[in-house]
């Protein structure tokens, strides 16, 4: 029997505010064990939360972009649960009244087609502390406890390990271009549990259904789906059960296993966040909000499509980063040549700087356009310009200057290269022979020994039409 797929992904985002949900206490991510805690974000007797109206707001623009319709009233929650780094005893979430629902996100496919995942709802809730085990004792660090989140949770339209990566992807890029975010799974500021169960191709019904968390890295996404794939195929198809779970990823053995039996929601025993009111978005507030959406990637990709003439993946690598998309768009401002542009960046910039600190580097969209319009003008040459750029990238000087100490402008003065054509030819009287007794191949030859002589400054279209107005007189 034949089986397909069917997943859906819970994404849990840090938004990037600087205090709490709750509480005033700092986000910052570095600070030292339990440095920003007080009595509201610890459950202290007493204690009172107040909202974070900035979190409201970066949730409202992560519901615009996505499509959602954020409900003029959404409540907070108390999700009952009892874990050593949850000091209330409870989260504070939201449950049946959410922020918003129904949206959807379009992910770009390996055959270059679009598929809309539909989106179930999008709510916001506490984050929960950190628990660090020793050799001997465990511990818990409480200065996560009380970031806001915002849970995205999509619909079952998943159907592979690819799709549900570029589905995590577009999502990790969209926190960041709408600079809610930091989209970070490393350091956990993005996290994922993947739902996914197994039917009969074809089926209209669902089968049932397991979690997978502890999943750090895109790649450890895609490969936990894969092996959780194959482990359901293989017991349906040996006639066992599928128990509903949650699983944890083992990355060393590559593996998931049993971590507890899935919780329904009866069992977290939600209710009404008595010290908080309903949460009211006025419908002016969200048109203000809409205005200050930027472009968003998968648009600016089909712009760069349309605009530049350029490849879904050349357009698709250069939008993975706003800061990237930035900088390509200042350099084409500055040499009005888009194909160009984005070859430098893909081919040299990016093998020397991450993309997502191409606005650090020494070389500026002014630098690289200054080459690129050097390159254009015949100034210097393709060759001398790669060795322009590694100059650059060391001193931070602009191509022009570099061109000029180093003496690098490129000789295009027929005066000046008809001599060493002239020795050139010279040299070489067998091969002039076998040139023009038509082996084609030697005309390289020439070409090269030019270059060589001159230091690879010869212009090359220059020297391609001399030399062929030369070895036709001889």
């Amino acid at each position: 029997m034949n089986f397909e797929a069917v997943m859906g992904l819970e994404v849990h985002v840090q938004l990037k505010t600087k205090s709490k949900i709750f509480c005033r206490c700092s986000t910052h991510f570095d600070a030292r064990e339990n440095e920003n805690i007080c009595p509201v974000c610890t459950g202290m007797p007493g204690s009172l939360p107040v909202l974070n109206e900035e979190a409201v707001h970066m949730a409202c623009k992560m519901a615009l972009a996505t499509n959602c319709k954020v409900q003029s009233v959404s409540v907070f929650a108390r999700k009952n649960y009892f874990y050593p780094d949850l000091p209330k005893g409870y989260q504070i979430s939201q449950y049946d009244q959410p922020l918003a629902i129904d949206g959807w996100v379009e992910i770009p496919l390996s055959n270059k087609e679009i598929k809309k995942i539909r989106l179930e709802r999008i709510h916001m809730e506490e984050d929960a502390g950190k628990n660090v085990h020793g050799s001997h004792f465990s511990y818990v660090n409480f200065n996560r406890a009380g970031i806001p989140l915002i849970e995205v949770v999509s619909k079952p339209d998943l159907r592979s390990s690819e799709e549900a990566g570029n589905y995590l992807r577009s999502i990790q890029r969209m926190v960041r271009y709408l600079e809610i975010g930091d989209g970070n799974m490393e350091e956990g500021s993005l996290r994922c549990d993947v739902n996914i169960s197994l039917r009969p191709t074809g089926a209209e019904k669902l089968g049932t259904k397991v979690e997978i968390k502890n999943m750090n890295s895109f790649r450890f996404v895609e490969n936990a789906i894969e092996y959780e794939i194959e482990r359901q195929k293989e017991a349906l198809q040996n006639g066992q059960k599928i128990i509903q779970e949650t699983r944890l990823w083992d990355s060393n053995q590559n593996k998931t296993f049993s971590m507890r039996s899935k919780e329904e929601a009866h069992d977290y025993r939600y209710f009404p966040e008595p010290d908080l009111m309903p949460l009211e978005v006025a419908p002016k507030a969200l048109e203000i909000i809409k205005t200050q959406l930027p472009e968003l990637a998968l648009e600016k990709q089909k712009r760069f499509m349309r605009d530049y003439q350029l490849s879904q993946a050349d357009s698709g690598t250069l939008v993975q980063e706003k800061s990237l998309a930035d900088y390509f768009e200042a350099v084409v401002k500055e040499c009005q040549a888009p194909r160009l542009a984005s070859n430098w960046i893909l081919s040299e910039l990016l093998r020397e700087v991450e993309a997502s600190s191409v606005s650090k580097s020494k070389i500026t969209p002014k630098h690289l356009g200054q080459l690129i319009l050097l390159i254009q003008k015949g100034t210097i040459s393709g060759k001398i310009a790669k060795t322009v750029f590694e100059k650059m990238l060391q001193s931070g000087d602009l191509p022009q200057k570099i061109v000029e100490t180093e003496g690098w402008v490129q000789i295009s003065d027929d005066a000046e290269l008809e001599p060493i054509i002239e020795a050139v030819v010279k040299e070489n009287p067998n091969l002039v022979k076998a040139y023009q007794a038509g082996d084609a191949k030697k005309f390289g030859f020439f070409v090269g020994q030019v270059m060589k002589k001159t230091q690879g400054q010869a212009n090359p279209q220059k020297v391609n039409e001399l030399l062929k107005k030369k070895l036709g007189d001889v």
